[in-house]
């Protein structure tokens, strides 16, 4: 391999390790808060979306089931979130953001994965492909299995 060749894997993987630490560095912020990196994903999801049942909320977070709960009861605890039964069928569980939870999510800076899933939708079918690409690309060389 060529030295021209090298430099760009390393740059690559310092790109990588960028965006990871940047991760754990807003998730640091969200902890200073008070609340986890999760539980701010779902406070911002729902005050976005607006109510949500508990199988959308695991969705929209790629968990459990029970992980979707337990955020919830999480934030149910702290008075952001409320958890009613649907009129319309006594089995599903609608989540909605209090204004506390509402509140919280307004005034914490976006970032991280909230502000990569705004922007992503906006970029070019052929960006988002090449990007799509790029991703499987490393999840194959760090033998990351899609879950899902």
């Amino acid at each position: 391999m060529t030295t021209a060749h090298t430099n760009l894997a390393q740059q690559a993987v310092h790109k990588f390790l960028l965006i990871n630490r940047h991760l754990r560095l807003y998730a640091r912020q969200m902890d200073d808060k008070g609340i986890k990196p999760k539980q701010f994903s779902v406070l911002r999801f729902l005050a976005e979306s607006g109510p949500a049942t508990v199988g959308q909320v695991q969705e929209f977070l790629y968990n459990s089931p029970s992980t979707a709960s337990t955020v919830i009861s999480q934030l149910e605890e702290m008075g952001y979130v409320t958890r009613t039964r649907s009129a319309a069928d006594n089995r599903v569980v609608i989540v909605e953001v209090t204004a506390a939870g509402a509140e919280l999510a307004g005034q914490t800076p976006m970032g991280g994965i909230p502000l990569l899933r705004r922007r992503i939708e906006k970029l070019s079918p052929e960006r988002l492909a090449n990007l799509d690409a790029a991703l499987a690309d490393l999840m194959q060389l760090m033998e990351v299995q899609d879950e899902a």
